[in-house]
């Protein structure tokens, strides 16, 4: 077996893991703090703080990943079960897309936009699906708490992804 060989099992591996464990966290901040969501059926969390953030560091297709698997996992352990496809797809796009606009556009612009446009999904995705669910009534009453939370998650996952990358830098010098 050559090192090249070996060298790209081992950063598999070392992806798996921390793919692993952020959506571990994202299962774990979305239950941590649940605040009940009145005139709807939800709760405002802080799971889309690892969402994005797992965009920017990790880019689009673990962003995907650990922001539907992580989140889905939430709803189906807190008994919102009907909840978890809707989450499955929101939070999924929201990691893709944060991670995939982050890799296309360069820099803090990137990461400013690459978030912005994952909440904007994320709430969207909810929107939509609660249509489904409760009606368009029902629905309505979610969007401005699934705003406040895709705010809170762009404002965090941006500073602990700027804290993270600065961090790692100074670690190379």
């Amino acid at each position: 077996m050559s090192s090249h060989t070996y060298e790209a099992n081992k950063f598999q591996t070392k992806d798996f893991v921390i793919c692993g464990i952020l959506m571990a966290l994202t299962t774990i901040m979305t239950m941590l703090v649940q605040i009940p969501v009145v005139g709807a059926h939800g709760y405002v969390n802080m799971g889309d703080t690892v969402v994005l953030f797992s965009g920017l560091y990790l880019g689009k297709k673990h962003g995907g990943i650990i922001g539907g698997v992580g989140s889905a996992l939430a709803d189906l352990i807190l008994g919102y079960a009907i909840y978890a496809p809707v989450t499955l797809v929101a939070k999924g796009l929201e990691g893709f897309l944060c991670g995939l606009i982050a890799e296309k556009v360069s820099g803090k612009k990137g990461n400013v936009i690459g978030t912005i446009i994952g909440g904007i999904v994320m709430v969207s995705g909810y929107f939509i699906g609660e249509i489904f669910m409760y009606g368009i009534q029902t629905s309505l009453a979610a969007v401005p708490a699934n705003s406040l939370q895709a705010t809170f998650g762009i404002v965090t996952s941006i500073l602990i992804y700027t804290a993270v990358k600065h961090s790692l830098d100074k670690s190379r010098i």
